[in-house]
């Protein structure tokens, strides 16, 4: 008989993945960084309140500002430290987010190799820009993932994002929301929330996540 990895022996609970893909480029720099900092943060405290959240809740996070970066590997909330993130570098967005499905494909497949069952992967992108790099390929695989109920794509745009692309990048039936100034904390609250109401459900059942106050869809 196979014998899991330690992480899964020792907590063989059913994941729930979450790849926060954060825009660390120059435009983030001064207020913006220090906000999502401070949001970072709420979001590990916020989690750990919830005792089943905490053993089921696996965060990754990439950024994305000189070069796309994994900054955290994926791991439960109980052992996950929040960043301190410095912005510089322009925004290369279509390679982070193909960066992100690809470590999102190889962390399920690592749950399958070892028998964890997990709920629908969540992708969080924050932006305050547009992409400097080729992004349409990476469009094209985020909504066919959406669309094949392989993952939830979230688009959070920040201050000046450019929502033209935003729109082309994120899921038609999930378009980019306007962050309401720069309220990461409420935002990243929000996110705790969803998590713990997804981590109380049965894998594979829908979920009413709570009303979103930190921002807007603008048209």
């Amino acid at each position: 008989m196979a014998i899991g990895l330690p992480e899964f022996v020792e907590n063989p609970e059913n994941r729930c993945p979450v790849i926060l893909l954060l825009d660390t480029s120059g435009s983030m720099l001064g207020q913006p960084i220090q906000e999502l900092n401070r949001g970072l943060a709420a979001f590990k405290e916020d989690v750990l309140k919830d005792a089943q959240a905490s053993l089921s809740v696996e965060v990754a996070i990439v950024t994305f500002g000189s070069v796309v970066r994994l900054i955290q590997d994926f791991v439960t909330i109980d052992q996950f430290t929040a960043p301190r993130l410095e912005a510089d570098g322009v925004t290369p967005m279509g390679e982070a987010i193909e960066y992100a499905l690809d470590l999102l494909e190889n962390r399920k497949q690592t749950y399958k190799d070892n028998g964890i069952l997990y709920y629908r992967p969540w992708v969080f992108l924050i932006t305050d820009g547009a992409p400097t790099d080729f992004w349409q390929g990476a469009a094209q695989r985020v909504r066919e993932a959406e669309e094949s109920s392989r993952l939830s794509f979230f688009t959070v745009a920040v201050q000046d994002a450019d929502m033209n692309k935003l729109r082309q990048i994120a899921p038609p039936q999930r378009p980019p929301m306007m962050l309401n100034g720069l309220d990461f904390r409420s935002l990243f609250v929000w996110l705790s929330t969803s998590m713990k109401r997804v981590s109380s459900g049965k894998v594979g059942e829908a979920v009413a996540l709570p009303p979103v106050g930190w921002g807007q869809i603008t048209t």
